[in-house]
Order: C-alpha cells, then sequence, then structure tokens
C-alpha cells in the first residue's frame, strides 16, 4: 500500500508514520513544517496547507489510502483559523481523494465533537451533535467529520472517522508538558470535586486503530461512513491519574481546588478580557476546559471493536512506564 498521512510531522501522526513503515507500506506525508524524526525515517516528505486544494490535490496521486491527521488544536482563536483548517482543509483532502481516485480515507476527529455540557458515562456513537459550542476547534472538528462520513461510498471512496480521547504518551508535545509546567509553576488546580472518570488512549494505541479501520475498509465496507471512540477500554479518574503522573515526574500531586461554577465564572471572564483586549496565546481558564476538567468523559469501544477489530497494542502500565522518563525530563527542565 502506499499511504499519504496528512500531520504526519506531529504527535499522533508520526507513531501512524512509524507503524505503517513497520507494516513495509510505502509512505508520503503531508506537512506545513520541517521535522528532524521524520528525515530519518524513509518517506516522502511533500511540505504544504490543507488550505491550498492543489497542493493537496497533487499529494494525493497515486495513493491509496490517506491518514488525515492534520488539524490545529486548542482552545482559543480565531474562527477563521479553525474553520480554514479543521473544516475547509478536511474538504479539500476529500476533493483530492475523489480526483486521484484514493480509495480509502481515515479521518481523526475527536470526542469533542458530541460535547453537550454534559457527563457522558460509557457513551457510545449514538451521541448527537451538539446544537452550539463552546469554542471553535470541537465545532470545526465536527464539521470536517460529518463531510468526511458524508463522503463515504463503497464504489469509489471509503471513508471513516476515528475519535481518540486524550491521547498521551512517548514524545507527547503538549498535554504532559503543559501539565509538568503548570504543576512547576503552582497553577495547577483541581476542577470540581475530583470524582470524573475520564477515557483515555496512549498514542500507541491511537496509531494501532488508525490502521486497523483502514485495513477494514480494505477488506469490507462495514466501517465505511461511520464513526468511532478510541480509547482504552477502562477510564480513569482523571485527578487520580494526574496525580500519578506527577508523582512518576517526582512533583507533589495537586493540592488546591476549585468549584466548577467558580471555574466557569472565571473563565467566562477571561474569555471576555482576551476577546476585547486581543491579548495573546489561551487564556489560563476557559468555559470548555473547565467542564472538561470537572466532568465525566468516558466512551463505550464496542463498536470499534466489533466493526474493524480494535484491539489496544501497549497496556495502561505499559504506558505508563514508557512515559516515565520524559515525565522526569520535563520535570528537570
Amino acid at each position: 500500500m502506499k499511504a499519504l498521512v496528512t500531520g504526519g510531522g506531529g504527535f499522533l501522526g508520526l507513531y501512524i508514520v512509524e507503524q505503517l513503515l513497520e507494516q513495509g507500506d510505502d509512505v508520503r506525508v503531508y506537512c506545513r513544517g520541517s521535522y528532524p524524526a521524520l528525515q530519518q525515517l524513509d518517506v516522502e516528505i511533500v511540505n504544504g496547507d490543507v488550505r491550498d486544494v492543489d497542493r493537496v490535490t497533487a499529494a494525493c496521486e497515486s495513493i491509496d489510502a490517506v491518514f488525515h491527521v492534520a488539524a490545529v488544536p486548542g482552545v482559543w482563536g480565531d474562527w477563521e483559523m479553525f474553520h480554514g483548517i479543521n473544516t475547509l482543509g478536511t474538504q479539500n483532502v476529500i476533493s483530492a481523494c475523489l480526483q486521484q481516485n484514493v480509495a480509502r480515507l481515515i479521518y481523526t476527529s475527536s470526542p469533542s465533537v458530541v460535547f453537550d455540557g454534559h457527563d457522558h458515562i460509557n457513551a457510545d456513537e449514538s451521541l448527537p451533535y451538539p446544537q452550539s459550542w463552546l469554542c471553535h476547534y470541537p465545532h470545526s472538528k465536527a464539521l470536517g467529520e460529518q463531510a468526511v462520513l458524508a463522503a463515504s461510498d463503497a464504489a469509489s471512496l471509503k471513508t471513516v472517522s476515528l475519535r481518540p480521547h486524550l491521547i498521551w504518551g512517548q514524545r507527547d508535545n503538549h498535554l504532559l508538558p503543559r501539565l509538568i509546567q503548570r504543576a512547576k509553576s503552582g497553577r495547577l488546580r483541581r476542577v470540581g470535586p475530583g470524582t470524573n472518570e475520564v477515557s483515555v488512549v496512549n498514542v500507541e494505541n491511537a496509531a494501532a486503530a488508525h490502521l486497523q479501520a483502514e485495513r477494514a475498509l480494505r477488506d469490507h465496507s462495514q466501517a465505511a461512513g461511520n464513526a468511532y471512540f478510541i480509547n482504552e477500554p477502562t477510564p480513569v479518574n482523571l485527578w487520580n491519574w494526574i496525580d500519578e503522573l506527577l508523582g512518576i515526574a517526582g512533583l507533589s500531586g495537586v493540592q488546591k481546588s476549585i468549584s466548577l461554577k467558580s471555574a466557569r465564572r472565571i473563565g467566562h471572564v477571561l474569555e471576555g478580557a482576551w476577546s476585547l483586549l486581543k491579548l495573546s496565546g489561551e487564556p489560563p481558564m476557559t468555559r470548555f476546559v473547565a467542564e472538561q476538567l470537572a466532568g465525566s468523559h468516558s466512551y463505550s469501544i464496542a463498536a470499534a471493536q466489533r466493526d474493524f477489530g480494535f484491539e489496544p497494542i501497549v497496556t495502561m502500565q505499559q504506558g505508563m512506564d514508557k512515559v516515565a522518563e520524559d515525565l522526569r525530563r520535563l520535570a528537570a527542565s
């Protein structure tokens, strides 16, 4: 197989690239930046932006399967940026696949596309998209997901959307560094009573799910046109897990807390200040972040297990053992 991975230099994308190479596939990567780790691999690198439809179309030439991982994450920023990359960029990928006769498209989505402000307990894919949004990322990703699923056609392009929840693991350049930095600075606060359970997924398992879904699309069409939650079989207590990560790093657990109501109020005020004053970066708290940190968000993987045999390749404990060195390095820096 010849595969194209958009965003193949990122955290999840690089693991997908490596696993594709391990199974003997030819890999082309479409990315905006320069990534030394990619340059050390036997891959073809094409630089470009997913908003450039002509460039994306050229990158899809002679490709059997596209893994569309590229996206702009975050809880703050202009709608034009999120919509341009996450929504319109995804539509460009779909168009390119159709023009170049690509057979399979695997889209990296997020459970946040169905976040409605309520707890989700072992929820399944019957959850509807919400009617309102607290930030642009899930909204733009939901629009991209809907376009991907609507494009699925057994006679031409088969598509699937995967929703990995709270990706973590070795080489994490987002979640774990921010956690350690906030803990070291004394700015980490438990939001809510600390009893919320959350699904998480090791990055190696999230990558494996993409390959497993692609093989299913290749062999049969049962998974085509569907979205699937991807996470470990058992959720974690979010704040106990955070304390465990901090303990491995040699840091104290979370000592201070704030109620969800207070966190939401602070987030609302900070969002207004950032909007009015055009401040750079993200507000230290937003309403979306407050609800994510205080609520329970756990998801069933029964559909992914049934339709394409999703199976984690590393256990939770193996993942914790693997990430220990990274945590200690981050704490010491």
